[in-house]
C-alpha cells in the first residue's frame, strides 16, 4: 500500500537522480570543450578491450594485494546494486522484499550480497590502513596529492563502510523481527544470522533500527551518487567508456598533425589539393594550433581521461623520470588537466572544495594568460618525459598520459621554438644536413677513410 513514506521516498529519489543527471550533462559539456576525434573504428576490438580491462580488471592484477581487495569492492558494487533495485521498488510501491518471489534464486542473491558486503568492509578497512598508517608511497607522495585528494579517498572508503553497516542493520533487524513473529523471511543471510541477537529483542526498537538502516542505506547511495562527480571515485562510471575509446594503435605510434601532413603532401606533389580549411558555425576559419596550449587544444578523449583518473599513482610510481627525481608526475599531468578544464568550463558538483586554498593560495581567475601550459604544467615537467609509455601501460583504466604530454611539447616546439638547446641543435642539423649530426652529407663517410689503413703488402 502506497503511503506518505512512499511519496516522500519517490520525491527524494527523483531529486537525487535528477541532480546526478544534471551533473553528468555538465561533465559531458566540459569534455566536449576538446577537439573532435574519430574513435568509432573496430567496435569488436573495442568491446573486447572493455570486457578485459574495464569489466575484467585485467591490468589491476599486476599488483596482487590491491587487485584482490579492489575486486571485492568492485564485484560488491555490481552485485549489491541488484538489492538497491529492490529497495527502490519497495520504496516507491510500499512493498517489502518484492523480489522474494524468486525463491532459491533470491536466497542465493541475498547470501552473495551479504558475503560481498562483509568483504567490502574488510577491503575498505585495509585500504584505510594502507593510506593512513603504512602510507604506501604512491598514495601519499607527490605535490599533486594535496589535502583534498587524500581526504576524498578517506571519505569514499568510510562512506562505503557505513553504507554496508546500514545494510546489515536493516537485514539483522528484519531477520530478528521475522524470528520473533515465527515467520520465515525470504532470502538467506549468512552474515546477519551470526549477529541476529546484537540489536536486542524489542520489536519496536528493531522496527525503528530496520527503517533507519533502510533509509540510511538508500539515501546514502543517492548522496554518494551525487558526490561521485567531485571525486576520484567517478572512475567507476567513466572507466567503461574510457577503455572503449582507448587507443588501438601500438603504444609507440604517435599521431600526426593533419595540417602539417597536408602541407608536406602539397610540397612533394604539386598536384595534391589540401582540403578546405575548417570553419566555425559562422563560417570563419578556425585557427589551427600546432600542439596544445590549453584544454580546448586537446581532444575530447584526453579530457575524458582526466575524469577517469583514479589518482592511484601507478603511472607515477613506474615513471623513470619521477623515480630518478625529475619533476614529472604523469598523475599530476592528468589531474592538472581536469582542474584546468573545470576552471574554464563548469564544475559539475553540487559541492566542490576550493583546491587552490589548500596550500594557502587564493584561486586565480580565468584569464587568457593563465593556460594549462605554464599555468599548471611547466616545460620542465614535459621535457623530463622519456616517452617510454610506462605510465600508459600501467594505468588500470587505459588513460593515455603520454598523448597529452606530447601535444603540449609539440606546442613548445612548433609554435614557440622553446625546445631545449640540444634539441634545437638537432632540429637545425636535420633541416640543413638531413641527419642529427653537424656534418654535411658529403662528409658523412669520412670516418671510414680514417679507419682504413692500407696494407703494407
Amino acid at each position: 500500500m502506497i503511503g506518505i513514506e512512499n511519496i516522500v521516498f519517490l520525491i527524494v529519489a527523483a531529486i537525487g537522480i535528477g541532480l546526478f543527471v544534471w551533473q553528468i550533462r555538465k561533465i559531458r559539456k566540459n569534455i566536449l570543450i576538446g577537439r573532435d576525434v574519430e574513435l568509432a573504428d573496430n567496435p569488436s576490438e573495442r568491446i573486447n578491450k572493455t570486457l578485459l580491462v574495464a569489466f575484467g580488471q585485467q591490468k589491476m592484477f599486476k599488483r596482487m594485494l590491491p587487485a584482490v581487495l579492489h575486486l571485492f569492492v568492485y564485484v560488491g558494487f555490481l552485485v549489491i546494486n541488484i538489492e538497491v533495485l529492490e529497495i527502490l521498488i519497495d520504496g516507491i510501491f510500499g512493498t517489502h522484499r518484492i523480489l522474494g518471489f524468486a525463491g532459491i534464486l533470491y536466497s542465493g542473491l541475498m547470501a552473495v550480497n551479504e558475503i560481498l558486503a562483509a568483504l567490502v568492509i574488510i577491503a575498505c578497512v585495509i585500504f584505510l590502513w594502507r593510506r593512513n598508517v603504512t602510507h604506501v608511497p604512491r598514495l601519499a607522495n607527490g605535490v599533486e596529492m594535496r589535502a583534498w585528494p587524500k581526504l576524498d579517498a578517506n571519505l569514499i572508503l568510510i562512506t562505503e563502510i557505513v553504507l554496508m553497516i546500514a545494510l546489515f542493520a536493516f537485514n539483522i533487524s528484519d531477520l530478528k523481527l521475522a524470528e520473533l513473529r515465527g515467520a520465515h523471511l525470504a532470502g538467506a543471510f549468512p552474515v546477519s544470522s551470526m549477529f541476529v541477537n546484537v540489536l536486542g529483542s524489542d520489536p519496536d526498537t528493531l522496527h525503528v533500527i530496520g527503517r533507519v538502516g533502510w533509509w540510511f542505506h538508500i539515501l546514502g547511495i543517492l548522496a554518494f551518487m551525487n558526490y561521485l562527480p567531485s571525486s576520484k571515485h567517478f572512475h567507476i562510471i567513466m572507466a567503461f567508456p574510457n577503455v572503449y575509446y582507448s587507443k588501438l594503435l601500438p603504444k609507440g605510434k604517435f599521431t600526426t598533425n593533419p595540417a602539417i601532413t597536408h602541407e608536406i603532401k602539397a610540397m612533394l606533389d604539386p598536384s595534391y589539393q589540401p582540403p578546405a580549411p575548417e570553419v566555425d558555425a559562422e563560417g570563419n576559419p578556425v585557427m589551427q594550433r600546432f600542439g596544445a596550449k590549453d584544454v580546448e587544444d586537446l581532444t575530447w578523449k584526453q579530457l575524458m581521461d582526466s575524469y577517469t583518473c583514479t589518482e592511484c599513482g601507478r603511472c607515477t610510481s613506474v615513471c623513470p623520470a619521477n623515480i630518478t627525481g625529475k619533476l614529472l608526475s604523469p598523475r599530476k599531468i592528468v589531474m592538472d588537466t581536469r582542474d584546468r578544464m573545470e576552471e574554464k568550463g563548469e564544475h559539475p558538483a553540487i559541492f566542490k572544495p576550493n583546491h587552490y586554498k589548500e596550500m594557502g593560495v587564493e584561486r586565480v581567475e580565468v584569464t587568457e594568460e593563465k593556460t594549462l601550459l605554464r599555468g599548471y604544467i611547466t616545460p620542465e615537467e614535459l621535457w623530463a618525459c622519456t616517452s617510454c609509455n610506462a605510465c600508459v601501460e600501467s594505468c588500470p583504466v587505459n588513460i593515455d598520459q603520454l598523448s597529452t604530454i606530447m601535444d603540449l611539447r609539440r606546442y613548445l616546439v612548433l609554435e614557440e621554438s622553446a625546445a631545449p638547446a640540444s634539441l634545437n641543435a638537432m632540429f637545425t642539423n636535420i633541416e640543413n644536413n638531413g641527419a642529427p649530426w653537424a656534418f654535411s652529407p658529403a662528409d658523412r663517410f669520412n670516418w671510414a677513410d680514417e679507419l682504413y689503413v692500407p696494407s703494407k703488402n
